[in-house]
């Protein structure tokens, strides 16, 4: 990675005041290194960018269709920009590298005090990527890839949802309750892990199904098989459910309408500093696990 680095491209989150710092760090450090940095219109506007040898303004917006120009993209916000980094070149093997500027940062490979020799290691190609599966969303208003999760929810004023979901052809339940979430193993620290649904460890291949206040004493959160097929029911005669995807809102499904999830590997790439382990870092995030004397 040290000789091959070229080009790098840069999202941030929408306070530039907090990343402003970092950013000319990240110019200093690339420009050191030979490397062009790569600004989106709404980039250099939202920092006031002047041009610079070594810059690269008013690209435009980054998509999976550019991700061959692009080496490495870094990603300063929470893990909403990871995120959205993530899904901005999934499919490519542009590696993601996060510099948390957000409140848990469980995706980011630094915090915003490391900033600087985390821009060293990661052009000098000091890192490891970690692969994340995605969550294919069909339905008859489009097609959409999620990195952490899905979620359907019952729209703000309405009634609860009543949905049912199956998995291939055989359906396995019917609950009326909030909504459901259907998380990836890197989304199951998310949304899913304020459900109650199970944690899952990078690596693990399938998905998991919970469910949002669920109006049910037996509703039970379901890990799915990487090979199959969930596809949601929305059961009601009246209510549409709101779809989201990586907690950005995409679609609403109406009542008698279905929407098919299913498991895409090796979606996003995710870059960690090395020796970075999945377990320590949940035990910083959230806490170490309660265990029985």
């Amino acid at each position: 990675m040290s000789e091959s680095t070229k080009c790098v491209a840069v999202l941030t989150h929408r306070r530039p005041a907090e990343t402003g710092p970092a950013l000319q760090i990240l110019m200093q450090v690339a420009a050191a290194s030979g490397a062009t940095v790569r600004f989106a219109a709404d980039e250099v506007e939202k920092h006031h960018l002047e041009p610079a040898p070594g810059l690269e303004l008013g690209s435009p917006a980054p998509s999976r269709s550019d991700g061959a120009g692009v080496d490495i993209c870094f990603a300063l916000g929470g893990d909403g920009t990871i995120l959205t980094a993530l899904r901005t070149y999934a499919g490519t093997g542009v590696p993601v590298f996060g510099v948390n500027f957000g409140e848990v940062g469980f995706l980011a490979a630094v915090d915003r005090d490391q900033a600087r020799i985390g821009f060293e290691r990661a052009l000098a190609g000091d890192f490891d990527v970690y692969p994340l599966p995605g969550i294919r969303l069909h339905a008859t208003d489009g097609d959409w890839i999620a990195i952490n999760d899905v979620a359907i929810q019952r729209q703000p004023g309405n009634r609860v949802a009543n949905l049912a979901y199956s998995i291939g052809d055989e359906e396995v339940g019917r609950v009326r309750c909030d909504g459901l979430v259907v998380a990836t193993p890197a989304g199951s620290t998310g949304y899913n892990l304020a459900n109650g649904g199970p944690v899952m460890a990078w690596g693990v291949e399938g998905f998991v199904v919970s469910f949002i206040a669920p109006h049910s004493l037996t509703a039970r959160a379901v890990v799915v098989a990487p090979s199959d097929r969930l596809t949601i029911h929305n059961l009601s005669r009246e209510e549409p459910v709101d779809v989201g995807i990586d907690g950005r809102p995409v679609q609403a499904l109406d009542p008698g309408a279905d929407i098919e999830a299913s498991f895409v590997d090796g979606q996003g790439m995710l870059a960690q500093l090395q020796g970075a382990n999945f377990y320590r870092r949940l035990r910083q995030k959230f806490g170490r696990l309660a265990t029985l004397p």
